[in-house]
C-alpha cells in the first residue's frame, strides 16, 4: 500500500518542503559554484528512471571542463576541484535532484540513477533496479556507497525493489544522514568517484 499510494505523495510533498526550507543554501552554492567552476554551477545528464525512461539528472557541478590535446575529458580525479571534493564529501550536490524528486522523476529513497550506456551491461536481475523509481538515497547507499562492488551494488538495489515499507525508509534516510556526517565512502579506494561498470561476469 506504501510503495503504491503514499511514497510518491509522501516524496512531493517533503522535496516541495525542503526546497524551501533549503532556498537560501541553494542559491548560495549556485552563486558559489559559478565562481569556483567558471561557469554555469549545474551539472545536467540523461539518466535511466522507473522502467528505463530517460529523464534529465540535475546535480551541482564538482568537476572543471579540462581536456588533453586530443580534446578529450580528463579523467574525474584530475577534474576534480577542491570544492567538488568539498561537495561530494557533504552530499550537497546532490541537492538539486530535489527537483527531480519534485517533478516524479526520482524519489527520496531508491536505487540511485546511473548511465544510460549501463542499461545494455545488466543482466536480467540487475534490470529489476529499475521497476521503481530512482532515489536521491538508497539500500546500496548506506551499506558503502562508492566503496562496494557494483555486484554488491545491484544486489542491494534488488532488495529494496522487493521490500519496501515505510518504516525501511526512514531508516535508510536516517543512516544516509549519519553516513553523510562521517563522510563514509565517498570514493571506490581505487577512483576519485567510481570505477565505470562493465558488466558482470554472468552479464
Amino acid at each position: 500500500m506504501y510503495a503504491k499510494c503514499f511514497k510518491r505523495m509522501l516524496d512531493a510533498v517533503l522535496s516541495f518542503g525542503a526546497l524551501i526550507v533549503l532556498s537560501p543554501v541553494l542559491i548560495v552554492l549556485a552563486a558559489a559554484g559559478a565562481v569556483a567552476l567558471g561557469g554555469n554551477p549545474f551539472f545536467t545528464q540523461e539518466r535511466p528512471g522507473m522502467n528505463e525512461k530517460i529523464f534529465r539528472l540535475v546535480k551541482f557541478r564538482t568537476m572543471n571542463n579540462k581536456k588533453d590535446r586530443k580534446g578529450n575529458l580528463l579523467p574525474d580525479e584530475k577534474r576534480l576541484t577542491a570544492y567538488g571534493k568539498w561537495l561530494r564529501s557533504t552530499s550537497l550536490d546532490e541537492l538539486p535532484e530535489l527537483f527531480n524528486i519534485l517533478i516524479g522523476d526520482m524519489a527520496i529513497v531508491g536505487p540511485r540513477p546511473l548511465l544510460v550506456r549501463y542499461l545494455s551491461r545488466y543482466n536480467k536481475e540487475q534490470h529489476r533496479r529499475h521497476e521503481v523509481r530512482p532515489g536521491l538515497t538508497g539500500l546500496a547507499q548506506v551499506n558503502g556507497r562508492n566503496a562496494i562492488t557494483w555486484e554488491d551494488k545491484f544486489r542491494y538495489d534488488v532488495k529494496y525493489v522487493d521490500n519496501i515499507t515505510f518504516a525501511g525508509d526512514v531508516s535508510i534516510i536516517i543512516d544516509t544522514v549519519k553516513k553523510v556526517l562521517h563522510r563514509d565512502g565517498i570514493s571506490s579506494g581505487t577512483c576519485a568517484t567510481m570505477e565505470e561498470f562493465m558488466g558482470s561476469p554472468d552479464t
